[in-house]
């Protein structure tokens, strides 16, 4: 268990959702980039594989808990997609 990725992964937990608020109210995937959620998704899914197969411990609740908010983001990207293109 690392303090620093602690501390990584809680700004960033603190960080998603300003972002999934964002979504939600303005219905829009502008300034959105689907790459990059899935890249981030991608990133979380692997720390997750290292803490169960190299040093499991609470911290990857941190990044369980980071991951499902991303998917969110996901989930809303494609709902305004939808709602853009009626």
């Amino acid at each position: 268990m690392s303090l620093f990725e602690i501390g990584m992964l809680v700004c960033f937990g603190f960080a998603w959702p300003t972002a999934i608020y964002k979504s939600v109210k303005s219905k829009s995937i502008e300034g959105k980039s689907l790459l990059f959620i899935y890249v981030v998704m991608t990133g979380y899914v692997f720390g997750i594989i290292h803490k169960f197969v190299f040093s499991l411990d609470f911290v990857v609740i941190l990044y369980i808990i980071n991951l499902l908010m991303v998917f969110t983001d996901l989930l809303l990207y494609y709902r305004n997609k939808k709602l853009t293109i009626k």
